[in-house]
């Protein structure tokens, strides 16, 4: 039994429309995706400062985060990895914001996001060398507690590093756009100079 044109069509319209939707989503995934890389730095930058401070709440409560102020100790007290990490995020945000295409390329973004981000890595690491060598001793006590201090630290040293990496690669991809609009820019001048020699050779031949 055979189908009808009527059934033949509809089939046809509904795996039409499915194709069509596929590549939407496709679009749309690939639209999003390329905002994400563009706007990298300022996405890190807010997660660098959100994320050390949440593992923190959830390792203190709001009164022992006053006492951690209050009575710091560079060996026990951890409100420093989160304060650092918006310290850092604040002044690499800055930086990029203040930065157009050819100081984004070789010049105080890559520069100061390297220097912000490799001394908070020195920083962080000598204070997990204290803090790991000693027994822990927070109010939650045990592996669980121990184990919320070695993500804090880690969570802390990746953000450093996806720092560095981000602004490596924006800055390869604004020296890769300087370069087109460099040739461009040439190609453009290199037009103008051979075209009024072009006119000049064709006036010439007209009086001949």
């Amino acid at each position: 039994m055979g189908f009808s044109k009527e059934e033949i069509s509809r089939s046809t319209r509904f795996w039409s429309s499915l194709w069509r939707g596929i590549k939407t989503v496709f679009v749309l995934f690939t639209m999003f995706l390329s905002f994400l890389l563009v706007s990298a730095p300022i996405f890190l930058a807010v997660a660098d400062a959100l994320l050390p401070s949440a593992l923190l709440h959830r390792l203190s409560s709001p009164a022992n985060l006053s006492s951690h102020l209050t009575n710091y100790d560079f060996r026990h007290s951890l409100i420093d990895i989160p304060l650092i990490s918006i310290v850092r995020s604040a002044v690499i945000l800055c930086v990029y914001g203040l930065c157009d295409g050819p100081k984004l390329s070789r010049g105080p973004y890559l520069t100061i996001t390297m220097i912000c981000s490799v001394s908070s890595l020195i920083y962080v690491s000598l204070k997990a060398a204290f803090v790991f060598g000693e027994p822990a001793n927070g109010d939650g006590g045990g592996s669980y507690f121990r184990a919320a201090e070695v993500a804090l630290f880690l969570c802390s040293s990746v953000l450093a590093i996806g720092h560095i990496v981000v602004a490596y690669r924006t800055s390869c991809k604004e020296r890769r756009k300087l370069l087109v609009f460099k040739i461009d820019i040439e190609a453009v001048s290199a037009c103008k100079n051979v075209y009024p020699r072009y006119q000049k050779i064709l006036q010439q031949e007209r009086l001949k």
